[in-house]
C-alpha cells in the first residue's frame, strides 16, 4: 500500500540506496513509476505493507515501511532487494555498494570509494565539517536528524581528524 513518505510514522524503517551517479529527469520519472507499482504490490505473507519512498538529490532512493502495521519478512525484503537490483540493470547504475561515500561539495553531491574518501581526508580535501550522508540510519526519525550531518557526527568521523 503506497502512501506519501512524509505521512509515515517516525519509527518507520528505512532503507537507503545511493546511486553512483545522478539520475536524469527521464530516468527519475521512470523510476518513480516503477517504485509506485512495486510498493503498491509489496506484501508480507499476503498482507499489504504500508510504505512509501522519496528520492533525494537525484541519486538517493529511500524506501520506508510502517512496521507497526505489518513488519517486513525475509521474503518481502528479498523482493525489495530484487527490485533495486533490477533498477541497477535497467539504468546501468550501482545502488547496492555500501563501501562508497557520498558527501556535499557546496550544493553538488560527490560520490567516492571509501579508499578515495580516506585519502581525501588524509590530504585535508575534506574536513570534520564536510556534510556526509549517513546511509546507516534505520528509521524516519534518524533519517530526518542524522542522514545529512557533518563528518564529525557520523561513522565517517574515524577518517577526519
Amino acid at each position: 500500500m503506497l502512501v506519501e513518505f512524509n505521512t509515515l510514522p517516525e519509527e518507520s524503517r528505512v532503507w537507503i540506496y545511493q546511486a553512483n551517479r545522478s539520475f536524469t529527469e527521464q530516468e527519475l520519472e521512470e523510476i518513480q513509476s516503477k517504485l509506485n507499482i512495486f510498493i503498491e504490490n509489496w506484501t508480507a505473507h499476503g498482507s499489504d505493507l504500508q510504505s512509501g519512498y522519496t528520492i533525494k538529490y537525484k541519486r538517493f532512493i529511500i524506501l520506508a515501511l510502517n512496521q507497526k502495521l505489518n513488519a517486513a519478512t525475509g521474503c518481502s525484503i528479498d523482493a525489495s532487494v530484487h527490485f533495486i537490483q533490477q533498477l541497477e540493470k535497467d539504468y546501468n547504475v550501482d545502488l547496492m555498494d555500501k563501501m562508497n561515500v557520498s558527501y556535499k561539495q557546496g550544493e553538488y553531491v560527490a560520490y567516492k570509494t571509501l579508499t578515495d574518501f580516506r585519502k581525501m581526508a588524509k590530504d585535508k580535501a575534506i574536513s570534520k565539517k564536510t556534510i556526509v550522508f549517513n546511509n546507516l540510519v534505520t528509521n524516519i526519525a534518524e533519517f530526518k536528524e542524522n542522514w545529512e550531518v557533518p563528518a564529525s557526527e557520523s561513522w565517517h568521523s574515524r577518517f577526519v581528524k
